[in-house]
């Protein structure tokens, strides 16, 4: 075709090579969006293909407003699909700048060995579970599409690391692929409740005994709304979800602010050890938002004198969540994970029962570093769902509650997650899981340990100031085994909030009036 050639004849050239590309967006199995949006896709990929500029372009501008690095994103990316993330040039962070954190080297390195690093949780029941470091935290099957669920629990198969169910109970496509299973039980019990939504013990143990349910965990509260409880909108709630979690069809599926089953400290411990043997005996914990210190001191006191544990605890960080949120929740409601893993671990020190049980941590952990500075505070291993998510295809479209998310992973509208490619995301799901333990393995070499459990906060140094390094084992007041058996230590949140907390109840009026004017936080 010349430039002489009527002008019709160049728009039947470019419809062609669009309808071209267009089936071939919707023939490829690699990018949802592309399946999705088959040719617009590529108005943002053509140009993030360009070069390091405009990828960097497009990460930031799919994050603008949202408060997640970009290079933490970019870094999930590059490990899910392995890529290589070496890059010249030195830090792209201002190491001058306050807050900025490292994990200082040894003069004498450990040789490499094995990144697949786990733990036992559970030692002294009959089904201790032995789990990764890193693991893929609470999402449930109708917040995130059958597909979606496919994939991560696929992902979590390849790699022998768990796949926390969220509070939505267990779907068929949770056990399509058999990975190991974490069954979160939240105040709504589905799958385990009766028609009033009440507790259901036979429906329980029925979900509970399947072999590929490794473990049990009682959402208290999490991060992204702590105290709020949730709300599935009407709109998402198919039939399949509403068998999945035995509520009615095309109505709003609501989880209640607080659970039925206990009121108090100690009714949550008696409620954990009737999960355990309704279960077999398999490990049940549970999860956890720091709020109020005087409530968590209750459940720590409810221990102590009942000698009823749980085998582990799960602290939701409030900077977490993947969930849709009010925005006041979100920003302004709940601790920090750092603080709130700190205070859970302190109080385990200090009543002499950290040995026997296991610590969890999540709240926007993505890297390796990120790992190894929980762990060194005092988890034993950590949990993540947003960079799973990233891992998926999510591009942070920020619609997860409208029903219309652009990749297929938090939506019911099978139009949209039947373009999700199970295999190719459960694979990426699998190498971002591999590659970040890798990174982590490499971080401990390279400080002369060979497990995470050896870190320690004096291995993680933070700038606090232009002219001023701490580490973390200064920043932070550590209790000593049994601090809290005899005088009640220095530190102003047990000084103020310890003596008055209650084991037989959550609310402690004498407690209200004896820490006003305290500086405590």
């Amino acid at each position: 075709m010349c430039l002489h050639e009527p002008v019709w004849l160049w728009g039947v050239a470019v419809f062609g090579a669009l309808s071209v590309l267009g089936t071939w967006d919707l023939l490829q199995t690699r990018s949802t969006l592309r399946r999705n949006y088959p040719v617009l896709a590529h108005f943002r990929y053509g140009l993030e293909s360009i070069g390091p500029e405009m990828r960097q372009y497009f990460i930031e501008a799919d994050t603008a407003e949202v408060p997640f690095s970009r290079q933490q994103r970019a870094l999930v990316y590059q490990r899910a699909k392995s890529v290589n993330d070496v890059r010249p040039f030195g830090t792209q962070q201002d190491v001058y700048g306050v807050d900025y954190e490292w994990i200082n080297h040894s003069m004498l390195p450990a040789p490499h060995g094995s990144h697949d690093f786990r733990i036992i949780i559970g030692a002294q029941t009959a089904q201790p579970y032995s789990a990764s470091v890193f693991n893929i935290s609470a999402m449930s099957f109708g917040s995130l599409s059958a597909n979606a669920i496919r994939a991560l629990n696929h992902g979590a198969r390849l790699g022998g690391f768990y796949h926390d169910t969220g509070e939505g109970s267990i779907s068929a496509y949770h056990r399509e692929h058999g990975g190991d299973l974490v069954w979160e039980i939240g105040s709504g019990y589905f799958g385990c409740r009766n028609d009033d939504g009440s507790f259901n013990a036979e429906r329980f143990a029925a979900n509970a005994r399947d072999p590929q349910v490794k473990m049990i965990e009682i959402k208290l509260s999490q991060g992204a709304k702590p105290g709020h409880g949730g709300v599935l909108p009407a709109a998402k709630v198919s039939a399949e979800i509403a068998a999945t979690r035995g509520v009615p069809m095309g109505v709003d599926c609501v989880s209640p602010a607080r659970h039925g089953a206990f009121d108090t400290p100690r009714g949550l411990l008696e409620f954990v050890a009737q999960l355990r043997e309704l279960s077999g005996g398999k490990p049940v914990g549970f999860k956890l938002a720091i709020g109020h210190p005087w409530e968590w001191f209750g459940i720590a006191k409810a221990m102590q004198e009942s000698g009823l544990l749980p085998d582990f605890i799960v602290v939701d960080g409030a900077e977490g969540g993947t969930g849709a949120s009010p925005a006041e929740f979100i920003d302004h409601v709940g601790v920090p994970m750092h603080e709130a893993l700190m205070l859970v671990h302190n109080t385990l020190v200090g009543l002499e029962l950290r040995e026997r049980i296991r610590i969890g941590a999540a709240g926007r952990i993505t890297s390796a570093f990120d790992i190894a500075r929980t762990l060194a505070m005092g988890a034993d291993w950590c949990n993540a769902a947003r960079g799973y998510m990233f891992a998926l295809g999510c591009i942070q479209a920020q619609s997860c509650h409208t029903d219309r998310c652009p990749t297929g992973i938090a939506t019911q509208d099978p139009r949209r997650w039947q373009h999700l490619d199970v295999p190719d995301k459960a694979t990426r799901v699998f190498k971002f899981h591999e590659n970040t333990l890798k990174a982590l393995r490499d971080l401990l070499c390279a400080a002369g340990l060979e497990h995470p459990q050896q870190l320690g906060p004096e291995h993680i140094l933070r700038r606090v100031s232009p002219t001023e390094v701490r580490s973390l084992a200064a920043l932070y007041n550590f209790l000593a085994p049994g601090d809290l058996l005899g005088k009640i230590p220095g530190h102003a949140v047990f000084q103020a909030f310890w003596a008055n907390a209650r084991s037989d109840s959550f609310a402690a009026p004498a407690m209200v009036q004896s820490i006003r004017g305290s500086k405590a936080f």
